[in-house]
């Protein structure tokens, strides 16, 4: 008996199966087919589109932060050119610190210098026109040779890099 069920399912052959599906629509078939092909060629152009804008969001973070890298060290330099210019005040109004106040103005100037060279600049004079997003008011005062408004004395010179402010210029105002 058990011999027969074997031979049955032996008989049995996979092209007897597909008979008894249902005939496929060539149609349909073709239609269902160029539906996924859209689906997915719309899916590929997103996926390009998508790593196409993480390449130039890599490129750009990496622009800023190559631009903007020196900044932490700058900004911890710009106590020593404070102490430079201090000792340029100083030394100037007395005569036996000539050689040392020259000595000093060069190095100050060389300091300078090599910071320009890597996109910091010093602002902060007499005359400008006060801006509160460059200049820290410590005061305001009399001043005639100044417009109202406008920076009448510089206590610390303000510095930038590549545009971006590192620290304010401290000023005193002409009062009006």
């Amino acid at each position: 008996m058990e011999h027969n069920e074997e031979e049955k399912r032996m008989d049995a052959s996979p092209a007897d199966g597909a008979a008894d599906a249902a005939p496929l629509d060539p149609e349909r078939e073709l239609a269902r087919c160029r539906e996924e092909l859209a689906a997915e060629s719309e899916r590929r152009l997103y996926i390009l589109a998508e790593s196409e804008n993480l390449k130039k969001r890599l490129v750009k973070e990496k622009e800023e932060y190559f631009k903007y890298a020196t900044e932490n060290i700058v900004s911890e330099l710009l106590p020593v050119l404070d102490n430079l210019d201090l000792a340029l005040l100083h030394g100037r109004g007395n005569p036996g610190c000539k050689d040392l106040v020259t000595g000093v103005d060069m190095t100050r100037k060389v300091f300078v210098d090599i910071l320009s060279r890597h996109g910091v600049e010093e602002f902060g004079a007499p005359g400008e026109e006060f801006n509160p997003e460059h200049h820290e008011a410590v005061g305001m005062e009399e001043s005639p040779d100044v417009a109202e408004n406008h920076v009448s004395r510089v206590l610390q010179k303000g510095y930038r890099l590549r545009g971006r402010l590192l620290r304010p210029a401290k000023v005193m105002v002409r009062q009006g």
